[in-house]
């Protein structure tokens, strides 16, 4: 797919390459055994950021205009505070490490490498990249029968993420799926436009293979804000046309229709019969709004959940989840966190850190729809850049009422929220200048100059 990508050569090497290697790097198989811990991709993400230190300290200017100092660093305050109270000092640092890599340090560095439209789209375009080959994995994992475990069969889709991290390869198909849309919305030619279609009606299918409401429900959120943001024509067109797809893929093709019609089935039944799967997660978001209220303001600490979570539970919390296939053998999988965001940094950081954290997205939210306010207004050139980063920041928005981050694909949303900072905060002012202007062409530029300013 990579190399059918209609991808103009740029007039030299593009600093954003280092990150189009992190998110390739996480096209390889997670190492067997692996616990959510740090790999390739996470080593390259750090080099990447000291790659930033090493070229601000040489240039010796202000790397960031104040607004996006702040908006960036707003999640720090919350983040110290929580750490010195955690649990216990090893705890505190990897869970402040963790949380620095994936809302500060590595989308400032994408911010930094970033230099203008063309590159987000070539980034769009690797997100699109690596859905499609972890989505060829998992359809052949359904195909064959060599998934992760589901209802006794091996045919959950994972990936190469393993059953390890079960919600991986849905992440990833949802991005580039995403990001296709976004591309294919656009004012860009009609041979982009077409082959975005055409991706993103492929990743449609691992999408579904992976049995994951979750991402379900926030891609179809995410495509509807998408069509109307685009414009109400083509909203309608789009609409009849996913409709029709749909049909022919479940109902004509029939792709998995009684497991994937009873899966959906269960979405409406949460509350009515809900299944130990949500049992647990009711029972765990729960306990998470107790450590709240016991400790409202700054938590229990980083990585404190797991510690406080049996005093605050009720009965009905199992001891974990079953996980088999794809290669691994059966296992209890331990409930470690409540997968909702949201009340994870509620329960850990308390609500300083809740508001610090969840402050600044919805803030890159508002100066995200600025910027694609402004680029309808002026002709609808970089629609595209403007629908992949509000859909991208969406997604991850009503993604994270029902997952929270852990696993090797957190990188990504790392990444992601780095492309979502730069069109916020850079991309979006960019409006009506040409796709390279915004880096001077005279002695002494450098990569990302116009986020040096």
């Amino acid at each position: 797919m990579a190399l059918l990508l209609p991808l103009r050569r740029p007039a030299r090497l593009s600093p954003a390459l280092p990150v189009v290697a992190v998110v390739a790097l996480l096209a390889l198989p997670a190492a067997p055994g692996e616990e959510g811990g740090a790999g390739p991709a996470d080593a390259v993400s750090a080099l990447v950021v000291v790659f930033c230190g090493v070229r601000l300290l040489r240039a010796r200017r202000r790397p960031l205009t104040r607004t996006a100092a702040v908006l960036l660093g707003l999640p720090v305050p919350g983040l110290a505070l929580a750490a010195l109270h955690a649990v216990s000092p090893g705890a505190g640092l990897t869970g402040l490490g963790r949380y620095l890599q994936v809302f500060v340090l590595v989308p400032a560095a994408v911010v930094l490498l970033v230099r203008d439209r063309a590159d987000l789209r070539l980034m769009a375009w690797s997100f699109v990249a690596l859905g499609g080959w972890q989505g060829a994995v998992g359809t052949h994992q359904y195909v064959t029968g060599t998934g992760a475990s589901y209802q006794g069969q091996d045919i959950r889709a994972v990936g190469t993420f393993g059953v390890s991290d079960v919600m991986g390869m849905a992440t990833v198909v949802s991005f580039g799926l995403v990001c296709a849309v976004g591309l294919a919305l656009g004012r860009t030619s009609a041979r982009e436009r077409t082959l975005a279609v055409c991706c993103a009606l492929a990743l449609s299918v691992p999408l579904a293979l992976s049995f994951s409401r979750g991402a379900w429900i926030a891609t179809a959120v995410t495509l509807t804000v998408q069509l109307v943001l685009s414009g109400p024509r083509r909203a309608l067109k789009a609409g009849a046309a996913a409709v029709a797809a749909c049909v022919v893929l479940v109902g004509g093709l029939g792709v998995g229709t009684a497991m994937l019609q009873e899966r959906i089935d269960s979405i409406t039944r949460v509350t009515d019969a809900p299944d130990q799967s949500v049992t647990d997660r009711y029972t765990m978001w729960a306990a998470a709004t107790d450590m709240w209220r016991d400790r409202p303001l700054a938590g229990v600490g980083l990585k404190g959940f797991p510690e406080y979570r049996d005093g605050h539970a009720s009965l009905a919390l199992s001891s974990g989840s079953d996980t088999e296939g794809a290669g691994a053998a059966f296992r209890r999988q331990p409930l470690l966190s409540p997968h909702n965001m949201y009340l994870l940094v509620l329960s850990e950081q308390g609500l300083i850190g809740l508001l610090c954290l969840a402050g600044g997205w919805l803030a890159l939210l508002v100066c995200a729809l600025r910027g694609l306010w402004r680029t309808r207004a002026a002709g609808g050139r970089g629609l595209d850049c403007a629908l992949v980063a509000c859909g991208l920041l969406v997604w991850q928005l009503v993604d994270f009422a029902y997952a929270d981050i852990g696993g090797p694909s957190t990188v990504l949303t790392a990444v992601c929220f780095g492309l979502i900072a730069w069109w916020a905060l850079v991309g979006g002012d960019q409006v009506g200048s040409a796709e390279r202007t915004a880096v001077p062409a005279g002695r002494g530029s450098r990569p990302g100059e116009a986020v040096l300013r």
